[in-house]
């Protein structure tokens, strides 16, 4: 049995950070990071079921063109993603008045739709980027046992090629899913590696007061090839929510509207309209599968 200090429940019997019970959630789920964009999803819906909030956590869970699915925002960072995955995946997995383990286990679609800036000169703002690997520099997913679903050739690979400096933890490699890709994809997404940091400022290269460990970090990841393969983008949080979905059984897939260019110093001169398009093709995509 699960401890009450290990699997933590309201007063309600929900799950102590989302504010969730079993039947609030759908097996289509998307995340987005603001809570305020949660409503710019949901207003496309037929109808609306179920929302709540706690805290940075807000969901609905509605209709759209006769598939259930549920809208959440998860905040910022990698932190957040161990919170929200490990307690959705409690909700469809853990019986929560016996606090076991199920023995038959659920399968959750998790595509997040996120915002980000591009580190390549030829992915321009108000493009879309699909995420077929998540890159981790933030450490948080290392207090699992993730080898056998990390590519540990890109890790080293990776290592190697930005002189990583391992007191900062190793980076780990996750592979998005392949079912939620082939529904998802299209030919105009520009695909590749996205790097979650653990913070927006030093951890993404940003300076203002304060140095930081690798000034040249961002432009070794703008040159990081890897078969195929390059660094399309830098947020915080697709590495973490692909690990997490991929060691409990869920397919997990990241998509972003691209709203700015390191490369190129540009920005997106309507940033609402790109995540709008972006927003209105994954609904269809969803309904569709």
């Amino acid at each position: 049995m699960i401890q009450s200090s290990e699997l933590i429940l309201n007063p309600d019997g929900s799950v102590y950070h989302l504010n969730l019970k079993p039947e609030h959630i759908a097996h289509d789920i998307i995340f987005v990071g603001d809570q305020n964009r949660v409503e710019k999803i949901t207003q496309f819906f037929d109808s609306i079921e179920f929302s709540t909030q706690k805290r940075e956590f807000k969901t609905q869970t509605g209709i759209f063109k006769g598939k259930r699915i549920t809208v959440m925002s998860t905040g910022i960072g990698p932190d957040n993603i161990d919170i929200v995955i490990n307690e959705l995946d409690a909700l469809v997995n853990i019986d929560l008045e016996t606090r076991q383990p199920k023995e038959n286990l659920t399968s959750l679609n998790i595509i997040r739709i996120g915002t980000s800036g591009s580190l390549q000169a030829d992915i321009p703002v108000d493009s879309f980027v699909l995420s077929k690997f998540g890159l981790g520099l933030d450490n948080m997913l290392r207090s699992y046992l993730i080898d056998e679903v990390s590519n540990l050739e890109m890790e080293d690979a990776f290592v190697k090629h930005t002189n990583w400096d391992l007191r900062k933890g190793k980076p780990y490699v996750i592979a998005c899913s392949v079912k939620l890709e082939k529904m998802i994809a299209s030919d105009q997404m520009h695909k590749g590696i996205t790097a979650t940091a653990g913070g927006f400022y030093g951890p993404q290269g940003r300076v203002l007061r304060l140095n930081i460990q690798d000034e040249a970090l961002n432009s070794k990841m703008d040159n990081f090839n890897f078969g195929d393969n390059q660094i399309t983008n830098l947020e915080m949080e697709t590495a973490a929510i692909y690990g997490l979905s991929a060691l409990l059984g869920h397919n997990a897939l990241s998509l972003n509207a691209i709203i700015a260019n390191r490369a190129s110093g540009t920005f997106s001169e309507d940033p609402y309209k790109a995540v709008d398009e972006l927003i209105a093709y994954t609904l269809q995509k969803i309904a569709l599968g």
